[in-house]
């Protein structure tokens, strides 16, 4: 069973002479275990795409299927519950609560996803030795880098184990060695851990760590050639 499949979903904004088609009868497949990148220019309609794909957006038409799960067909309710359990984000602005530490931004993800505060704080602690971050565990968000905020998102983004992994421009506010080593390291970890993921950027060059590319222009997804997965 693939991981996601996405059937004829298309996103209209506003109606009549003001209307504007964001995106237009996108029809993919992700597969299991599969790293993909969905790669456009600003304004091309992939952030669209991936915040529909993660049940923040509703699809003009068409259908999203994680799983076996048919998200578009859920209530808010239903998809606020399914999305805390099945889906892991890494915003491009971190997106992280700048009153809680690094690892009460991972720990969290328990209260939201009504899991086990235990089992979360050890999956914590494990997330942030693993992404070199056990010595800022207790550090607000100011007191980090830039790529280490980035880190801690993408750990956040891990700790409650979740299926799929949608990621918005994760370079955008990093400096271009810094952006491939965060790209380099959430692929070691999406791979490591068996998990399926969609990355969109702006950036070819981030392109190498992704096992397959779709390109969007206009609101219209295309398959590219493969990319040179790791």
């Amino acid at each position: 069973m693939p991981a996601l499949q996405v059937r004829d979903v298309s996103k209209t904004y506003g109606s009549g002479h003001t209307a504007v088609e964001a995106l237009k009868h996108a029809n993919f497949v992700l597969n299991d275990g599969e790293f993909l990148a969905l790669l456009g220019p600003s304004g091309s309609g992939k952030t669209t795409l991936l915040t529909i794909i993660g049940a923040l957006l509703a699809p003009t038409t068409g259908v999203v299927t994680i799983g076996d799960q048919d998200v578009t067909g859920l209530s808010r309710k239903a998809q606020t519950a399914f999305r805390a359990r099945t889906i892991g984000f890494v915003f491009q602005s971190f997106n992280l609560v700048p009153f809680l530490t690094a690892r009460e931004n991972l720990t969290i993800m328990s209260s939201i996803a009504k899991l086990d505060h235990a089992t979360i704080g050890r999956r914590a602690d494990l997330l942030l030795d693993e992404l070199g971050l056990a010595e800022r565990g207790d550090n607000l968000p100011e007191q980090l880098s830039g790529g280490e905020r980035q880190r801690v998102a993408i750990g956040r983004a891990l700790v409650t184990d979740p299926a799929l992994i949608l990621v918005d421009e994760p370079t955008a506010s990093l400096d271009t060695k810094l952006g491939t080593q965060v790209v380099e390291l959430l692929a070691e970890e999406i791979k490591k851990r068996g998990k399926s993921g969609i990355m969109v950027t702006h950036d070819t060059r981030m392109v190498e760590f992704t096992d397959r590319t779709l390109s969007i222009l206009d609101g219209v997804v295309t398959e590219e050639a493969a990319a040179g997965a790791h």
